[in-house]
């Protein structure tokens, strides 16, 4: 499983992570920030975080919870 954040400050709005998302994760806000929309969606290639011209994007794979 992989969690996506966007260091906001870093975020420059420019629309590469969205643009080039195979899965279409990301969607784009009103002030032209992006918005992880469907992180389930999400399948790990790092194409955002490789993409990203401000390191701002960051994948982190998690290991899945128990529900016990």
């Amino acid at each position: 499983m992989t969690e996506i954040s966007i260091q906001r400050k870093w975020c420059k709005s420019c629309g590469i992570c969205v643009e080039f998302c195979p899965k279409k994760v990301f969607t784009v806000g009103e002030l032209n920030e992006p918005i992880i929309s469907t992180p389930d969606a999400c399948t790990g290639c790092r194409l955002c975080e490789l993409r990203c011209p401000e390191f701002a994007v960051i994948i982190t794979e998690v290991e899945e919870r128990s529900h016990e």
